[in-house]
């Protein structure tokens, strides 16, 4: 293998993959990047065994064709460390990989293409088309709900869920949740659900950027997403999802209508003395006011009021305050709509206007 490619060019599809190699790994090839070189076409392959990152480039140009893995973030330093705007040539000899860029030049160290691990057909029954801005949109206003390490495994990752008019996100840690919809424009019969792990919701954020089209490949054990030069393909998750529908309240006859900003900043100034473990606070929903009450462990205490419009009876509830601003700030309009039925249940946080997404909180014990 022989390549010659700026560094721009090659700088830009190695930091769109370098985001999936774990830098402590069981498997030494898992540190490397595949690079391909064939038919005028450069790919770059990571991979930690449940998510595969696939970026193209056509920029290059390819005296000889071939295959190797060499060490991601080397190479990636290496790149960034060099001009901008200069040449790099990658040649294979033997069992090393020679790095020349104007009088720099460095040799690396070579596993075999061969035995690096790559996901080829996955066996796709289902497509999906949508804008990045939506799915941008769903998996913003639904991410930050996911549990991490949780024994229950399958809430460690983001329900997709799909039928013939649209796509669902859903994602719960089991002491809130978060749910969005976007509409599709092609019609189908059949509907799908699967659990994306967290690494592949994450990684599949960090790529969608600008205008133009995803196209997702749902299958059994796989979840594929083409943008672009990328394509990322995870691993689903092998469990079943609990069914949220039942934990999101039905009727609220309690309905808040607050500035967003003002909500948050109270919340924030308040929490700075809640107790640092459980982050509880305390909300008393009165005649057009919240009043928020925190204390800790040392006994201090904080308190704080904002003016809302809210005309139903007192109520007295806690949250965990990180929860509560998450879903607040998830609201994208300056007003934020908080519905509640009584102390005991949870609350619905949403945009007054947008009937697509919606936040559940649990109340918490104080």
């Amino acid at each position: 293998m022989k390549i010659t490619i700026e560094r721009d060019c090659l700088l830009k599809p190695l930091q769109a993959v370098i985001g999936v190699v774990e830098r402590r790994q069981t498997m030494p090839i898992l540190a490397n990047v595949l690079l391909k070189a064939a038919g005028g076409e450069l790919s770059l392959t990571a991979s930690d065994l449940e998510v595969e990152l696939i970026s193209e480039t056509g920029s290059v140009n390819v005296e000889a064709e071939g295959s190797i893995t060499v060490p991601a973030r080397k190479l990636l330093d290496i790149s960034r460390a060099l001009p901008e705007k200069s040449t790099i040539q990658l040649e294979l000899k033997g069992d090393r990989v020679s790095v020349s860029s104007g009088r720099s030049r460095f040799v690396l160290a070579t596993l075999p293409a061969t035995d690096f691990p790559v996901v080829e057909d996955i066996n796709s029954d289902r497509e999906i088309r949508v804008s990045k801005s939506d799915l941008v949109r769903v998996l913003d206003k639904t991410h930050f709900s996911m549990a991490q390490q949780d024994v229950r495994y399958y809430l460690n990752g983001l329900l997709i869920e799909t039928d013939a008019e649209k796509l669902r996100a859903v994602a719960t840690d089991g002491h809130r949740l978060a749910l969005s919809d976007i509409a599709l424009e092609q019609a189908s019969s059949s509907k799908a659900q699967v659990i994306v792990p967290r690494k592949g919701v994450l990684e599949l954020q960090k790529i969608l950027e600008g205008e133009g089209e995803v196209i997702m490949l749902l299958s059994s054990n796989h979840l594929r997403v083409e943008v672009g030069e990328i394509r990322l393909t995870s691993k689903l998750i092998d469990g079943r999802f609990p069914d949220y529908e039942r934990v999101i309240p039905k009727e609220a006859a309690n309905l808040v209508s607050g500035n967003r900003a003002q909500i948050t900043q109270a919340l924030q100034r308040a929490a700075i003395l809640s107790n640092e473990k459980y982050r509880g606070v305390r909300l008393i929903f009165d005649k057009n006011r919240i009043l928020i009450q925190a204390n800790n462990p040392d006994q201090e205490e904080a308190e704080d009021q904002v003016e809302v419009e809210y005309s139903g009876k007192q109520i007295e509830i806690g949250f965990n305050v990180n929860y509560l601003l998450d879903a607040i700030a998830a609201v994208d309009s300056d007003n934020v709509e908080i519905s509640l039925i009584d102390p005991s249940s949870s609350c619905i946080v949403r945009t007054p206007t947008d009937k697509d997404s919606l936040y559940v909180v649990m109340p918490m014990r104080l």
